[in-house]
């Protein structure tokens, strides 16, 4: 007996509908996983850099490390949007932009900040 007709249309809409999901999830995690890693840049900024440097004065970096840590919770949170609702989509235009000039402050900060600091 052969196989049944039809029978290879389904096993390949499960497989693009599993590889659909996965895509999904990748993308996610991936919101996730940078939004970690915004934590760890804002706990390095605030403490281990001024620590390392023996910085006189702690208040930039204690900024800049707040702003990384506020750009973490963003990504957390849309990381977290994205699994709960399903959304496909990508990101709004309003938010990629503000992720990414947030992102260029927070790094021209930081640079300003080692450059000065004596």
């Amino acid at each position: 007996m052969g196989p049944r007709a039809g029978a290879g249309e389904v096993n390949e809409d499960r497989s693009a509908d599993r590889r659909t999901k996965l895509a999904v999830e990748r993308t996610y995690l991936a919101w996730w996983r940078t939004g970690l890693t915004s934590y760890a840049v804002a706990l390095a900024t605030a403490r281990v850099v001024p620590e390392l440097a023996k910085s006189k004065v702690q208040w930039p970096y204690t900024v800049l490390g707040i702003g990384f840590a506020l750009m973490g919770a963003a990504l957390m949170y849309v990381g977290e949007q994205r699994r709960r609702f399903g959304v496909e989509e990508d990101a709004s235009r309003a938010f990629s932009l503000g992720l990414t000039v947030g992102g260029l402050v927070l790094g021209v900060g930081l640079v300003v900040v080692l450059a000065i600091e004596p």
